[in-house]
């Protein structure tokens, strides 16, 4: 049984260092896809839509395979779980290197490096992590998402591989790093729960444990709502769930999946070089770092009063895509990607921490993970539409209408949940 001592240092920071650089070599290895996207265009010669299908795949693989990822880590623990995720995924990206049709692309990078990811991804670390950390939910979570923000800026890295090496020996680097980073970090460090090391969730004592339960249980506008054992099938009978599911393939399925998979083509398009594109777009993993880290102001002020002005900001930012049409104004798309990426960047963790305040309990992983599939409906279509539009119209003009639109329709639902008047947050959580 865990003492009443409160440890010199908490075994939860160790955790969640492990699943921040999870999401680092992870991520990576799909967040790249916007240098080796144009990479792969120019060699083959293959339509943007077609070509863009390969994330698609990817994605709607990632959401499918995501309930069951987050069921594993729920039966067997995440350690051997995100191991095992990671071998696969890295296996799958750096075969890509060999890849000479696109059916090749589709089954590698689409198929065996997305379920690898979804086994060493978002799902069952954002689980293991939700087991750490209770009163400090939003921090931790948006220090996994600043590891998010942080593969966003590897793609720096992997431009100038590709630029000295080529995209094959790139991809090979990308995979073999992910797999050599996280498999033995797992295997060496991970633990489940705070009770596997003798401690108390965010290191509390056992006094401060039972105090906070008390002070929990006593708060009327809260106690029917937390009190219940939250299993999929119940969860998925409160509108809350599906306006959470639908917020999500709108949020992570549309808006980020098309920032990811279609911003470096789109200042390449503008004139600038490969590099300089993919400079901009370090600057959108920066300032995503940063607006993840701001995200735990939501754990004072409430999830929604924090989301709907982000979101508000988030489609501003995205509006000034209309105006950059060449490089004459060089100053437009690091303030695009600045301002898009900081308001952006502090939404996804922020979500993130509501669903746990709504549903944690011992079948969070599945409810996390069909969440997860809600965001890969939507990442599926969005980076396959957005090439589509383009190689019909010629311009992302309508994508970029699409990625407002469903901004200001995220703030709209988030205002209808209110996950704090549900769950409160606030100091004494």
């Amino acid at each position: 049984m865990p003492s009443g001592r409160r440890p010199r240092l908490f075994y939860g920071w160790v955790i969640l260092a492990i699943g921040f650089i999870t999401v680092v070599g992870g991520y990576a290895c799909r967040n790249t896809f916007s240098v080796f996207y144009p990479a792969i265009v120019e060699e083959f010669g293959w339509a943007r839509g077609n070509t863009a299908l390969i994330f698609s795949i990817n994605v709607l693989v990632y959401g499918l395979f995501a309930p069951f990822a987050g069921g594993l880590a729920d039966r067997f623990g995440p350690r051997y779980v995100l191991a095992a995720g990671a071998i696969i995924m890295g296996l799958g990206v750096a075969l890509c290197s060999v890849a000479t049709e696109k059916w090749q692309f589709y089954l590698l990078y689409g198929v065996v490096a997305s379920i690898g990811l979804s086994v060493a991804g978002w799902t069952p670390v954002v689980a293991l992590v939700g087991n750490w950390f209770v009163r400090r939910r939003a921090l931790s979570m948006g220090l996994l998402g600043a590891g998010f923000g942080a593969s966003l800026m590897f793609s720096y890295v992997a431009q100038y591989l590709i630029s000295a090496f080529g995209w094959r020996t790139a991809y090979v680097f990308v995979g073999v790093f992910a797999a050599a980073t996280i498999a033995p970090l797992a295997l060496l460090f991970v633990r489940t729960r705070p009770s596997d090391k003798g401690v108390y969730p965010d290191g509390i004592t056992a006094e401060e444990t039972a105090r906070l339960a008390t002070a929990r249980d006593a708060d009327a506008s809260a106690t029917t709502w937390n009190r219940t054992e939250w299993t999929l099938g119940r969860a998925a009978r409160t509108y809350q769930f599906w306006l959470l599911f639908f917020t999500a393939f709108l949020l992570m399925g549309i808006v980020e999946q098309i920032a990811i998979a279609h911003q470096v083509y789109f200042y390449r398009d503008a004139g600038y070089d490969a590099l300089t594109a993919a400079g901009f777009y370090a600057i959108f993993g920066v300032s995503f770092v940063l607006g993840n880290l701001a995200g735990s102001i939501s754990d004072r002020i409430g999830r929604e009063r924090f989301i709907i002005p982000a979101c508000f900001v988030c489609a501003a930012a995205a509006s000034l895509l209309f105006v950059i049409r060449d490089t004459s104004q060089p100053w437009l798309p690091p303030v695009f990607a600045a301002t898009f990426g900081m308001s952006f960047g502090s939404i996804p963790c922020v979500y993130y921490a509501a669903v746990a305040d709504l549903f944690h309990g011992k079948h969070y992983g599945r409810i996390l993970g069909t969440m997860v599939l809600g965001f890969a409906l939507g990442g599926t279509l969005s980076p396959w539409l957005a090439g589509h539009l383009y190689d019909t119209s010629g311009s992302y003009t309508s994508t970029f209408a699409l990625l407002v639109a469903s901004m200001l329709v995220t703030a709209v639902l988030i205002r209808i949940v209110a996950p704090s008047k549900l769950s409160p947050v606030g100091r004494d959580r």
